[in-house]
């Protein structure tokens, strides 16, 4: 696979608290890369340590292969917590100031702003925009020079569902229109689950798995959720009709089946031609959260 990310061990502590640890991931060439972890779970620490905020207590990463380090980071843009924008200023204003500090040509500020959708907002000041807006701005902003790679810290952090919504659409369109590969940390699972290829999972500042999309929907398909006075029985006649040990029992009148079901009927066909009474069955989309928020609970 080739990678635009790796790291080898990276650490991070501060005093006798190991903010993290030894982490060691791969993002490779195209992938939106959803860091999925808990506030606090060292998340931002390990982005700033990729970007030269801060500097590694251990380890080792490589940037865009083939770069020396610098070149490597002035083809990485980034936004890491909040933007820093200048309140006073127009988008316009914030993003040809961008050019100048970082040398690249001004030209390029229309374009970047209808990218992010900030192209009609005339002569309004950024201290007057929404939330989204100035997120969509300080991307623009990192988007200036049109770096290979995209880091974005919980970039949709307190936005409005229509600002959600406006965020997932243009991090799928910097993907799939313009090439970008993204690295996006963020605790909101469900929006991640939206767009991201590949995972990694980090609990305490251990990165406790690295995960595909299609391996975790693989785990965490649709669930059928069925009630019944006789749990571990049902089980048993699941775990052999479907083929399957993905049947667990999770309370004294629950059996959850983590595995596709064709035929809602023929379960309870079997189940009934076992003398086996069901209470009540439905199918549960929520698999996915659910395999996240065990495995952040696993630091």
């Amino acid at each position: 696979m080739e990678y635009v990310l790796r790291t080898d061990g990276l650490t991070k502590k501060y005093k006798k608290q190991t903010v993290v640890n030894n982490v060691s991931l791969c993002v490779g060439k195209g992938d939106i890369y959803g860091f999925v972890g808990k506030n606090g779970a060292g998340k931002t620490t390990f982005i700033r340590m990729i970007l030269g905020l801060a500097r590694p207590s251990g380890g080792s990463f490589s940037l865009l292969p083939g770069e020396d380090i610098y070149s490597a980071r002035r083809k990485t843009g980034s936004l890491v917590e909040s933007p820093s924008l200048y309140t006073n200023m127009t988008a316009r204003e914030n993003l040809r100031l961008v050019c100048r500090i970082s040398g690249e040509d001004p030209a390029q500020t229309d374009e970047l702003l209808e990218m992010v959708g900030l192209d009609d907002t005339g002569r309004k000041k950024a201290g007057d925009f929404s939330l989204g807006m100035k997120q969509r701005l300080g991307i623009a902003m990192a988007l200036v020079g049109d770096p290979e790679f995209l880091i974005l810290d919980e970039p949709i952090n307190g936005l409005d569902p229509t600002g959600i919504v406006e965020m997932r659409e243009l991090i799928l369109r910097l993907n799939r229109e313009r090439g970008k590969t993204i690295f996006i940390s963020s605790h909101i699972l469900g929006e991640l689950e939206k767009i991201a290829t590949r995972y990694g999972i980090i609990s305490k500042g251990r990165l406790v798995e690295e995960i595909t999309a299609k391996e975790l929907s693989e785990k965490c398909a649709a669930e059928t959720i069925l009630r019944t006075d006789e749990p571990e029985k049902a089980a048993g006649i699941l775990r052999a009709l479907l083929s399957t040990d993905r049947v667990e029992v999770t309370s004294t009148n629950t059996v959850i089946i983590s595995a596709p079901v064709d035929n809602i009927g023929l379960i309870t066909n079997e189940l009934f031609r076992n003398n086996i009474a069901v209470s009540g069955i439905n199918t549960s989309d929520s698999g996915a959260e659910r395999y996240f928020i065990k495995k952040m609970g696993e630091g």
